[in-house]
């Protein structure tokens, strides 16, 4: 996995949410955005990487922003 391109695709995703024009367009976004985290946050703990504890904990307190 490449993780630049998931970051990058978090973000893109969160920004699209953002500049959503209706709440089913940013829903679907924001779907995406936690799919992408989800992906982000498995292969990170599959390496035992310190990060991932960062990620989940942003991820579980709601703070999709990062």
């Amino acid at each position: 996995m490449d993780l630049n391109l998931e970051y990058a695709a978090h973000q893109k995703a969160l920004i699209s949410a953002g500049a959503a024009e209706n709440d089913g367009d940013r829903a679907v976004q924001l779907a995406e955005a936690e799919h992408i985290a989800g992906r982000i946050g498995g292969f990170q703990h599959k390496l035992g990487a310190a990060a991932a504890c960062a990620w989940s904990k942003a991820m579980v307190a709601g703070d999709k922003s990062d």
